[in-house]
Order: C-alpha cells, then structure tokens, then sequence
C-alpha cells in the first residue's frame, strides 16, 4: 500500500512508512490495532501546544486525539500527507469538518462506544442530588456533622425524568431510569422511537415544566448553543434538578448558577464547559462554584476504562480499514463507502476525492478507458464525492500516469493508490 499523500505518485511503499499520532493517551486498545497494522505510531499521553502540533503534524498520514486538540485550519494547513483524522470520543467540533473534507481528510469517531457510561453518570449523579451526597461529603471533610433528615432529601422512584435529546446517550439512560421506578419523558427535535414506557412531549417548555430532574443530551450546533438560558431555567419546576452531560455551550452558565443560588433548583451536575482547561491543574473557573447541591466533574462522562477501550478499538479499526481500503464507513465528512481489500494481486485501487461537480467522472473513466475497471464506485455528501476503481495491472498499464492525470483535474481534491 503508498503511504497516502496528495502532492506525489511515488511507488508503493511498505505499510510501515504509514505515521500515525496519537494525542491525549488515547487508549492501548487503539494503539495496539494500529501498531499491529505495520504503521509506525507516535503516541502522546497529552494534547500538544498548538506550535508542537503543526510541526508534527506535518508528515503523518493520520492523527488521532480526544476533545482537547484542536484541529483548526491553521493548524490542518500545516498537514502534508494527512488523509484521515480519528476522534477516539463522540463529538468532532474539535475539528474544522469542512477545511478537511474539502483538503482530503476524512474524519472519523466513536458515537455509541461510550454510551453507558455517561448513561450510568448521570444516574449516579442524580441520586446524589437527590440525596445531597455531596454538600454532606464535603461538610464531613470540613468536621461538620450535619444530619438532613425530613423532606429535603428524596427517593429517584416515581419521580419524573425530562430527557433532552433522545439519542444513544439520551435513550439508554431513559431504559436505566425506568428500571428504577422513573417516570420517563423526552424531547427531541427529531422523530425518535420511545423505548419501554418512554413518552415523547411536544415542546422543551412542557418538557421543563413537568419534570423533577432534567437532563441533557445534545449535540453541539448552532441551534443548540444557549439552548438553556434564563427563561428555561425559570419554566423548570422549584426543586427540580438539573444535569448537563453534553456540551458545555449548550448552557448559560451564569444563567443556572443564578437558578441554584435563587434557591428555584434544588440542584445541578455539570460535567462539560463552554470553556475547559487545556490541561490539568489549578486552572478553573466558574461562576458554579460554591453553588449549593452542584455536583462539578472535569469532563469525565465518558472516561472509564471500559468505554476508552471500546472507542480504541472502533476508531482505530476504521482507520486501519480506511487506509489499507479506503472503506469510509463511519465518516462523518464523506460518503459512507464499504470496501473490501483489493482481490487480486495484479490490481491496484484508485481512491479519490473531489469536488462534486458534473463531468467529473467523464475525466477519468477517460483517464481508465485503456483499463481493465473490476470494480468502480462513486457517491458523494454535500459538495464532497468520493470515488473508488480497482484497475486490472497488465505490462502496458501506467498507473503513475493515470494518477497523475486525475490529479491534474481542477476539480481534485486528493487521490491516492491502494495495492
């Protein structure tokens, strides 16, 4: 297989040459399937400074990192030979998606591998609050005895949970919740299937208005930024509880901590910030701080053992597939594509991404007229199309120069050669 690079048609390599990073100690099951794959990794316990991570980012052919690295265009622009790009975590707004489809790099991550264990935080979470687990924890580490008893603390059975967003996250969580005596409701701005005794609501304010703990489970978008403001902490019930697992800009901060010291919430848990720390330290700040009953944990919803491994294994398998492939399956930028190895040892695979625009493919099946094509697919997403030829090699047949020819076209963005 080449080692995949945009600018050059050399011969094909060994799978050795292939350079993968890893950033921000993604798990060893990941980095096991990589290294097991012939491909020389570089591997990182943490996310590097910006500067550090444009030099050695400049001649890999993938990277792999969690939600720390940013992945901006200033700093894709510094890539050379990237083609693939593995989030080895759920979202992927640490990475400019639009610079790298447009650039040649697919981006692939874990949506449903760390599931449960966010699902299982905030179960957790919610019995505390409901408790006030904490306030009394950190009172007896202050040696302040303080026994609550009466109606301030409460059972989770038979209360209301309200879900925000039904997804794999959002209806796992609703599956536990029921088995513990629940009362389950959600909304979500797409049609979902309830699971067991689930009920839909129509709208986020009667979402609010009915139920005694509220959680979150939104992507990170421009329609769900601030989603939770002033107005929709004041439509929750008093003393209901409120839980944010998703993405730290989905909620005003100022906003909830004004709800929580108002004494109108009884409660919150907040795993995730619109503004987090690069790394570890006495470096955070929130105006969450010192608020009563409020639970605040660094971003860990999804960091157990079992998911991290879970998520090396998914994400570093569709890297390994991709780049011995070219199988997308799994991108959220391109088209999702399912290829085998190439199946004979006289033939060569030709991926290539472009712009999707007409008369494309008219260039370069002119390019494969004189070929033997086995094997030819082509689909696209958006303005992205990517395609796939497996040529039978004869004595007369120039694969440089049919690389080097699709390459040529204005309408290419990246084409690369699989043996």
């Amino acid at each position: 297989m080449t080692a995949p690079t945009a600018t050059t048609a050399a011969a094909a390599p060994a799978a050795p040459k292939l350079k993968i990073l890893l950033l921000e100690g993604v798990s060893q099951t990941g980095v096991s399937i990589l290294r097991d794959a012939g491909y020389e990794v570089e591997y990182h316990l943490k996310a590097l400074p910006e500067d550090q991570l444009k030099q050695k980012i400049k001649d890999v052919h993938a990277v792999g990192l969690r939600s720390k690295t940013q992945l901006t265009a200033d700093v894709l622009k510094e890539a050379k030979n990237l083609v693939a790009i593995g989030c080895f975590c759920i979202g992927t707004n640490q990475v400019n998606l639009d610079y790298a489809a447009t650039h040649g790099m697919t981006v692939f991550n874990s949506p449903f591998s760390n599931s449960r264990s966010v699902a299982e935080l905030v179960i957790g979470e919610m019995i505390a609050l409901a408790r006030q687990v904490t306030d009394r924890n950190t009172e007896l580490h202050n040696g302040v005895w303080n026994r609550v008893v009466g109606s301030v603390t409460h059972e989770i059975k038979g209360k209301q949970l309200g879900i925000i967003g039904y997804g794999h996250i959002g209806s796992q969580l609703s599956v536990i919740a029921e088995s513990m005596g629940m009362i389950v409701k959600f909304f979500d701005v797409n049609q979902r299937f309830p699971l067991g005794t689930a009920v839909a609501v129509k709208s986020l304010e009667e979402l609010l208005k009915t139920s005694d703990f509220v959680s979150l489970h939104v992507p990170e978008t421009a329609e769900t930024k601030n989603m939770i403001t002033s107005k929709e902490v004041s439509q929750m019930k008093k003393g209901a509880y409120f839980i944010n697992a998703s993405r730290g800009t989905v909620v005003d901060i100022p906003a909830l901590s004004h709800g929580l010291k108002s004494g109108h919430l009884a409660g919150a848990a907040v795993d995730v910030f619109p503004v987090e720390p690069f790394g570890n330290g006495k470096n955070f700040d929130s105006p969450l701080m010192g608020s009563p009953n409020t639970i605040l944990s660094p971003h860990i919803g999804g960091s157990t053992e079992e998911a991290q491994s879970a998520i090396g294994v998914e994400v570093a398998t569709a890297l390994v597939k991709f780049l011995s492939t070219g199988m997308t399956l799994g991108s959220v930028n391109y088209p999702e594509i399912d290829l085998r190895p190439v199946a004979a040892k006289k033939s060569v695979r030709i991926i290539n991404v472009h712009h999707n625009v007409p008369g494309v493919l008219k260039q370069v099946n002119k390019l494969l007229s004189d070929c033997n094509i086995e094997k030819q697919i082509c689909d696209s997403k958006g303005d992205i199309a990517y395609l796939s030829a497996d040529l039978e090699v004869t004595a007369s047949t120039n694969v440089d120069a049919i690389v080097a020819g699709i390459r040529a076209m204005p309408e290419n963005i990246m084409t690369r050669v699989i043996y």
